[in-house]
């Protein structure tokens, strides 16, 4: 019996902000499971390609709120996804108010922030893209 990947759990505090930021990096919902004896409600997304449930990130959000988020949750790590075109997702996502706190720089990866302060890593798909402006001389903002 080998192991099997299933899925990331994050817990969030604005389940609405959360679920739009993931929708920003291209996540669709594929599951939503609503526990009032437990009060509280799973949002699981992934990419439309991997709608089969082995790249989940389940969103779990508590009803009665989480007075620990949002911490800085660098004990977590991240979560990575890979994207057609950086600059291109990385614009997007500043356009929608995100912080890229890593620039792409180097036309391969970059980091940023989820409203729960998770740290999401994106990566070019592929080769590096050329290095290009504004991204090759953006300074990093905060940590990721």
């Amino acid at each position: 019996m080998g192991t099997r990947f299933l899925h990331t759990m994050v817990r969030v505090k604005d389940l609405d902000a959360s679920i739009a930021f993931y929708k920003l990096l291209g996540l669709t919902e594929r599951r939503r499971i609503e526990n009032d004896k437990g009060r509280f409600t799973l949002v699981f997304l992934c990419p439309p390609e991997q709608a089969d449930g082995t790249a989940d990130v389940e969103l779990t959000y508590n009803w009665d709120g989480d007075e620990g988020l949002p911490s800085d949750s660098r004990h977590f790590g991240h979560l990575a996804y890979s994207v057609p075109d950086i600059y291109e997702m990385c614009r997007s996502l500043m356009d929608a108010g995100v912080t890229i706190n890593r620039p792409p720089r180097d036309g391969h990866m970059a980091f940023v922030r989820s409203p729960d302060n998770v740290s999401i890593e994106i990566l070019q798909q592929g080769d590096a893209l050329a290095p290009t402006e504004p991204w090759a001389s953006m300074e990093n903002t905060g940590h990721w």
